[in-house]
């Protein structure tokens, strides 16, 4: 096969970071006989990920071309790719992907990987993987090309996330894929963890599911793999056998893993995301396609979504933000400037106080204390933490000795003088200033004068917090959200007498956890709640006024926002969401509603508008209606919409003229990371921006035309 089509395609991307394949020849134990190990490495630190663009994927099939002319010689007995440190490969180069404006040039793209991969299938001789480190997208489909598997128990980052960046499997994983592993198994990895989170595998867990052949500890990782290689060169039967009882499955597994997956996208997008749609057109239709056929359906479908506003938006929110800027803070002072902590005392034993016990002791792995008025507050915050664990334990994702070193690392006691050694104390206790004031009094009389004060509020002013302390400028905001464990965002409140060393501190320690830090103004309730705020605010408005509940709540579906504005101020609360939602009120008007509506539910005890009924919808039950007092002035669901989206476009415009944070792309990030905003839309500032609202309330657009987000 001539990759001389596709140099049109290389010619585009001239400033490409190449990974280059480099072949060793390996001799193989046994007199098994020369196998040509291509290692895929572009020379960069561990810091830098292989990436796959059209340069390196023409390498990378002259290479395969190469090898199979020697195997067919009988030079070589078989072919093996595998990775620098750390990465087999982490997929396509998206920054160079973006670029490929024009169809012809997504087909080439997409016709390319298949041409590449097909050769490592199809060898004349044996082909492995050994899987030593990251392997996404592209990067898991080279692995799946290839006749054999192996992987590192310390490889991570093992997946096909393709459905949550606006694309599909288009290398030949959505075919591959479920006749390997399953029907079940395999939408599991292509829709279920992308839609969640972006969740990936760990080797443990794709070898069980059957990625893999073979398990090895990373110390001999390679050495091993070579090993095993030269077993299965002799006798495949085992791994024949193992993948027949893995993939064991009928037509009715089949279609049963479509509906579930069909089931699981409308829940957590409301189908307003392409790209998971396209994923289970493709697995559905592909159940009798040849590979041929599928790559050609692959093709088709990778052409389409390339040049859709969709994936634009996705690489701007993805690539720009979540991968570029939430790594460089704006705003954040010199990292040299951050002190050392070496223990963390946190205020507060319920569950919130738990969750960041937790946090601070598996990432940190330093002394965590609990304090709280009693002692049996404090037993049961600790213990609750001991649980967690426990649960960690037994799903296997934490060691027996991590396991113990963690809970021995948590203690609690109802005396704050534990504090006196602590470097880093942190407060989460009720959402009240004059409380947490009083907690602060008492810790700062304990604390050295080094000690960071830092606050878990999520509305509160940090400076009013810190006003009557001898040392403000030790105070930080350290906004956290929930479920902290799960939610990769961190508001890190700067006051205005804040030090920068306590500052950088912050940040400092805010990658030590693995959240993402933004750094924001200190203002009623910083970035993601002031924007729920005013949005829940003209939904529960509008339900006053008189439009019926379903029409309130799903008229933001189209936004494809992971749970309808009433379902989620239940799972946050409603005392909760209302005291938010008077502390913006009281900070900023009339334009954040407060809903006597849902007071009056708060008084009776009222968990949540909606109730689930026996055939499983949804639905108000006529108790609580009659609780309720609601105007005769109903609106539609494009003017609730509507009014919503002028409504946001009017708050940013508001923050970002207060200087809440440094630009609209921080308001996007922290909305992405913290309120779970998709990523098909690219982002809420060039949402409203093509949906005419920040035109339509500011007079201007967040982002000049062509820009974030744009097709």
């Amino acid at each position: 096969m001539s990759f001389d089509r596709f140099e049109e395609l290389a010619a585009l991307v001239p400033d490409e970071t190449m990974t280059h394949s480099y072949v060793q020849d390996v001799q193989l134990p046994d007199g098994a006989g020369t196998l040509a190990l291509i290692t895929l490495d572009n020379g960069l630190d561990h810091t830098k990920p292989t990436t796959l663009g059209p340069n390196t994927l023409i390498e990378l099939g002259r290479t395969l071309e190469a090898l199979k002319e020697r195997g067919l010689n009988g030079e070589v007995a078989a072919v093996a790719i595998t990775g620098k440190p750390y990465f087999l490969v982490a997929g396509a180069d998206l920054s160079t992907v973006k670029t490929l404006k024009a169809e012809s040039h997504g087909r080439l793209m997409a016709e390319l990987g298949h041409a590449a991969y097909d050769l490592l299938g199809d060898m004349g001789v044996p082909s492995f993987a050994f899987i030593n480190g990251v392997a996404l997208g592209g990067g898991l489909e080279v692995a799946l090309a290839a006749n054999y598997r192996t992987i590192s128990t310390g490889a991570n980052g093992i997946g096909l996330p393709e459905a949550f960046i606006g694309l599909v499997p288009g290398w030949g994983g959505v075919y591959k894929l479920p006749r390997l592993i399953g029907p079940a198994a395999a939408l599991k990895v292509m829709i279920e963890n992308p839609l969640s989170n972006n969740r990936m595998l760990d080797g443990r867990a794709a070898f069980k599911l059957g990625i893999a052949d073979a398990l090895f500890e990373p110390a001999d990782f390679l050495e091993q793999s070579l090993l095993w290689a030269s077993r299965v060169l002799a006798d495949s039967s085992a791994v024949a056998s193992r993948r027949a009882e893995i993939a064991c499955f009928d037509e009715a597994d089949w279609d049963s893993a479509v509906a579930a997956g069909r089931a699981f996208v409308a829940a957590k997008t409301s189908n307003a995301a392409p790209a998971p749609g396209k994923v289970l057109d493709l697995f559905e239709a592909g159940k009798h396609y040849t590979r041929e056929e599928s790559a050609a359906a692959e093709c088709e479908a990778l052409t389409g979504l390339m040049q859709s506003p969709e994936f634009h938006s996705t690489v701007y929110a993805f690539l720009d933000l979540v991968q570029k800027r939430a790594k460089r803070p704006a705003g954040a002072p010199d990292k040299k400037l951050a002190r050392s902590v070496t223990k963390v005392g946190v205020v507060g034993a319920g569950l919130m106080a738990g969750q960041l016990a937790l946090l601070f002791a598996r990432q940190l792995k330093v002394p965590v204390v609990m304090t709280d008025v009693d002692q049996a507050r404090v037993d049961q915050g600790v213990a609750w933490v001991h649980a967690e664990v426990d649960k960690l334990l037994g799903k296997k994702r934490m060691s027996q000795d991590a396991a113990n070193r963690t809970k021995a690392l948590v203690s609690g006691s109802v005396s704050k003088s534990v504090f006196a050694d602590a470097d880093f104390v942190i407060e989460a206790v009720f959402e009240e200033m004059g409380v947490k004031k009083t907690v602060f009094a008492e810790v700062e009389a304990v604390v050295s004068a080094e000690c960071i004060l830092a606050t878990n509020t999520s509305s509160l002013s940090v400076a009013e917090m810190a006003a009557d302390l001898a040392h403000p400028e030790r105070v930080v905001g350290f906004h956290f959200f929930n479920p902290v464990a799960a939610m990769p965002l961190l508001e890190i409140v700067k006051a205005p007498r804040t030090d920068d060393a306590v500052l950088a501190t912050a940040f400092a320690v805010a990658k030590e956890l693995k959240k993402n830090a933004v750094l924001v103004k200190d203002a009623t309730a910083f970035v993601v709640n002031r924007i729920l705020g005013r949005m829940f605010g003209e939904i529960t408005a509008v339900f006053d006024e008189g439009t019926d509940a379903a029409t309130a709540d799903d008229a933001l579906r189209p936004m494809g926002l992971p749970m309808t504005p009433f379902k989620l101020l239940a799972l946050v609360g409603l005392p909760v969401g209302q005291h938010v939602q008077e502390s913006l009120h009281a900070a900023f008007g009339d334009r954040f509603h407060v809903s006597t509506n849902q007071q009056k539910l708060i008084d009776a005890g009222v968990k949540g508008l909606w109730n689930r009924n026996d055939e499983g919808a949804d639905v108000v039950p006529e108790s609580t209606l009659a609780l309720l007092s609601v105007g005769d002035s109903p609106s539609s669901s494009a003017e609730v919409l509507r009014r919503t989206q002028d409504a946001l476009a009017d708050e940013i415009g508001r923050m970002l003229a207060e200087g809440v944070v440094a630009a609209p792309e921080d308001i996007d990030l922290c909305v992405i990371m913290g309120a779970g905003w998709p990523m098909h839309l690219g982002g809420i500032t060039p949402y409203l921006d093509r949906v005419g609202a920040s035109e339509r309330v500011t007079g201007k657009t967040f982002h000049s035309c062509g820009g974030a987000g744009a097709a």
